[in-house]
C-alpha cells in the first residue's frame, strides 16, 4: 500500500562497550555491524515496519515511535551519521544500543535517544522468520522540530458513540499522513488509524488508508473520560505536530 511508506523503530539484545558522539555504544566496537550486512543475509522485506520519529522540547532530543506487531522479536535500532548521506544505501545505518518503551501500554513502543544532530533512522524486527526494515526516518529536531497542540475539534456525528475529530486548523504544510489513536483514561488504544485527511470519525473506516485496530473498538460511553491523540507526519517520516485532547461527553 502507498501510504505505508508515509509512515513507516530498535532494540539490540548484546552488549556493547564503544562510546558514539551521543554517549550510545555499538554492539562491536571493532567492527560494528550495518544494516545492509543483515538484508545481505534475508529474507528481507523492506517497509515492513511501521515507523516514525518526533522531537520533544528538548532540542537535542528525539523519540522513535514503532508498531510491533504481535509475535515480533529482536527489535533492532539503525542510525547513519548525519544527515547528509544517502538514505536508501544501507551501508551507512549502523546499529546502536537503545531501549524500548511502552507507548500505550505496550500497543506501540517509543524508543527515547539523545541526539546531538540530525540523522537517518532505521528500525527492524524479525517476524516469523523476515527480517521487516522501516522506510528511513529523517530526524529533524533541530531544523524543524515537532510542534504541539490540543487546539482542535471534537464533535459532530453521533454523540458520544461516534465522535468527529478534525484537526485541519492545526494541519502542516509537510504533513503527508496523520495518525490518530483514541484511548481510555488509563491509554489503553481503542483504535489506531491512518487517514491522508485532517479528519476521523470513531469508528467509522471509510477515508482511513492504513488500520492497527486489532480488535473492534467498543462504543465511546458518556460521562467516561478518553484521549485524542493525533500525529501529522511528513513523508520522510518526521512528525510535523502532535495534537494530545482529553475528552468526554
Amino acid at each position: 500500500m502507498k501510504a505505508i511508506k508515509y509512515v513507516l523503530i530498535a532494540f539490540i539484545l548484546t552488549s556493547c562497550s564503544q562510546n558514539d558522539d551521543t554517549g550510545d555504544v555499538f554492539r562491536d566496537p571493532q567492527e560494528p555491524q550495518s544494516l545492509a550486512t543483515l538484508i545481505a543475509e534475508g529474507p528481507v522485506e523492506l517497509g515492513g515496519v511501521i515507523a516514525c520519529a518526533s522531537g520533544t522540547e528538548n532540542e537535542n532530543e528525539v523519540i522513535v515511535y514503532l508498531y510491533p506487531r504481535p509475535g515480533v522479536t529482536n527489535i533492532r535500532y539503525f542510525e547513519t551519521v548525519s544527515a547528509d548521506v544517502d538514505p536508501a544505501d544501507y551501508e551507512n545505518y549502523t546499529e546502536l544500543e537503545i531501549t524500548t518503551n511502552d507507548y500505550f501500554n505496550g500497543y506501540l513502543m517509543q524508543i527515547q535517544r539523545q541526539a546531538t544532530s540530525e540523522k537517518w533512522v532505521i528500525v527492524t524486527f524479525e517476524e516469523a522468520g523476515v527480517l521487516q526494515v522501516s522506510n528511513p526516518i529523517r530526524l529533524k529536531h533541530q531544523t524543524q522540530n515537532t510542534q504541539f497542540r490540543n487546539n482542535f475539534h471534537i464533535g459532530g456525528g453521533t454523540m458520544p458513540e461516534m465522535p468527529i475529530f478534525s484537526w485541519g486548523n492545526i494541519a502542516t504544510p509537510n504533513d503527508a499522513i496523520y495518525f490518530q489513536v483514541v484511548s481510555d483514561a488509563d491509554d489503553n488504544l481503542l483504535s489506531g488509524t491512518y487517514t491522508l485527511e485532517p479528519l476521523f470519525q470513531y469508528y467509522k473506516t471509510d477515508n482511513v488508508v492504513l488500520d492497527i485496530t486489532r480488535e473492534t473498538p467498543p462504543a465511546l460511553e458518556a460521562g467516561l473520560d478518553y484521549h485524542f491523540t493525533v500525529l501529522s507526519v511528513s513523508e520522510d517520516n518526521w512528525v510535523n505536530l502532535i495534537g494530545l485532547k482529553r475528552f468526554s461527553f
